[in-house]
């Protein structure tokens, strides 16, 4: 009534008074009565606000992308900002113009320039997947923005959701990565082959070299025992002709030996012949009769007897008959028979 009201802010609205023209009072959160056909307010929210956007761009091969994400902000400097937008409040308390709408606007305005400036700078692939890239870019752009600044906006976010391209495009690319991993699958079976392949022959190789060893080794082992066998066979030759050696040497030994025999009998011959001949010289000279006499002189009864008979044989023609007694014969088969041995 009579044209004093009462005002109350919340923690995240900053206040500026005004009377009959003249800064009176400026905080956040603050209550008072005032005069309203005196008094003008200023309220500037304080409060971080979310501005999610959708832009369609253009890449630097001319395909367009839509790119998806949030942006962040408040009002840092509610004074600055006050200045050159108007935050004032009607007499239903609400705001006298269309400002504090299109704050948000001109965010997000600034906000497109700087991702159209970056994403015309890349081509198609390198844009779907430099989000990041550009989170950073454009993030930094935006805190050194001059209508930023001049607004006194503070960014406390920004972030890139998604970037896509035309479905069309996307099918397109979507072939032709499928292209390139059935290519790359193709090769990947091909390079499995070629190491299969590889290290069959590696196998072969190595299979071949241990052959070719053994093989060495086997033809050492046959050097080896064919050394041996030389070897052997040098010791038999050497024992051989050792052996040869001494019978060579026996049978010289042997052959001196019969030369020495042979001259002995020859020289033992040559005296019983020289004996043989000095006693048949001595014989030719005595009667044949006294001869025979020394013959039988040393004879048995029974050698006596076999002479007699000889010389009776000698003279069988001049013999008319001769009569021999058994009781003679048999006592001379008797001598004559050797002893019988006796039975054990």
């Amino acid at each position: 009534m009579f044209g004093v009201r009462f005002l109350k802010t919340q923690p995240t609205q900053y206040v500026i008074r005004y009377r009959d023209g003249q800064r009176v009072r400026a905080g956040t959160g603050l209550s008072f009565f005032y005069f309203a056909p005196s008094t003008s307010l200023v309220v500037v929210p304080t409060a971080s606000s979310d501005a999610p956007f959708i832009f369609e761009e253009t890449t630097a091969d001319w395909q367009a992308v839509t790119i998806q994400g949030q942006l962040t902000w408040r009002i840092g400097e509610p004074e600055r900002i006050a200045e050159v937008m108007d935050f004032t409040l009607n007499a239903s308390g609400r705001y006298a113009s269309e400002d504090p709408q299109k704050l948000p606007q001109r965010l997000q305005d600034r906000l497109q320039a700087s991702i159209k400036t970056e994403i015309q700078a890349l081509p198609l692939r390198e844009a779907l997947t430099a989000g990041d890239s550009l989170v950073a870019r454009v993030g930094a752009g935006l805190g050194n923005d001059p209508v930023i600044t001049a607004l006194g906006l503070e960014i406390l976010g920004f972030s890139i959701l998604a970037i896509r391209p035309k479905p069309e495009t996307a099918r397109a690319l979507e072939a032709e990565v499928r292209e390139d991993l059935l290519k790359r699958a193709d090769e990947a079976i091909y390079a499995r082959r070629n190491a299969a392949v590889e290290q069959e022959r590696a196998i072969k190789e190595n299979e071949l070299r241990t052959e070719i060893a053994v093989e060495a080794k086997k033809r050492e082992i046959r050097e080896v025992q064919m050394e041996a066998e030389q070897a052997v066979q040098a010791k038999r030759q050497e024992i051989a002709e050792a052996e040869m050696s001494g019978k060579i040497t026996l049978e010289e030994k042997n052959g001196r030996l019969v030369e020495l025999a042979t001259a002995n009998m020859r020289q033992e011959g040559e005296a019983k012949a020289h004996g043989v001949a000095a006693l048949m010289r001595a014989a030719a000279s005595v009667d044949p009769r006294v001869l025979e006499a020394l013959a039988t002189a040393g004879m048995r009864p029974d050698q006596m007897i076999a002479a007699a008979f000889r010389d009776l044989a000698g003279n069988a023609d001049k013999i008319g008959q001769l009569n021999i007694s058994p009781e003679l014969l048999g006592e001379l088969l008797n001598r004559r028979a050797p002893p019988a041995r006796k039975a054990s």
